[in-house]
């Protein structure tokens, strides 16, 4: 619902355009979550995932000083109250924050193991040298026990404020899809 997405859609309309573009029955609004310098308007690839149909993995924060922690033990508050068709809660799977990566301007970048791409029979995940590398790749593997789980350094990608959906949602023109 940023402005500068849709600005002459209410939510009712812009639910009633995903039903038809895209077959959307049912939608989850998040009001809370955003990481410090994403250029997105904190898109939600960022922030949480399915990784199943009852699943949802989410970017958490446990530092009380850092400045994404509200905002983020916000979000997986509206996450909790969420509910599947048939009213079960989702399994919730934080995972954590990797600590703050600035660029060469002092910029934090939008760091997250939320932005993981899902192949074949495997999900690349986005690592950064950190140390909470392994524990991410750990809940995603139990997230996603029929696929390998594939830490790919991001960090090169996270300089340009993207990381690996990101970087692989679009296909440009003239680009052979066989």
């Amino acid at each position: 619902m940023s402005p500068q997405r849709n600005p002459s859609l209410d939510r009712p309309q812009v639910e009633q355009r995903l039903g038809e573009l895209l077959g959307a029955e049912r939608i989850l609004w998040l009001e809370h979550g955003h990481l410090a310098g994403d250029d997105t308007d904190s898109h939600i690839d960022t922030l949480a995932r399915f990784c199943a149909a009852d699943t949802i993995c989410h970017v958490s924060c446990d530092d009380r000083l850092d400045e994404h922690f509200t905002a983020l033990q916000a979000m997986a508050e509206e996450l909790a109250v969420f509910r599947q068709p048939n009213g079960e809660p989702y399994r919730l799977v934080p995972l954590p924050l990797p600590a703050p990566i600035h660029n060469e301007d002092g910029i934090r970048l939008p760091a997250t193991y939320a932005n993981f791409l899902i192949i074949n029979d495997a999900v690349l995940v986005p690592a950064y040298d950190d140390q909470n590398d392994a524990l991410a790749l750990q809940r995603l593997e139990k997230c996603f026990p029929q696929r390998e789980i594939i830490a790919i350094n991001c960090t090169p990608l996270i300089e340009q404020y993207g990381s690996l959906h990101c970087v692989t949602m679009q296909i440009p023109a003239g680009v052979p899809l066989s």
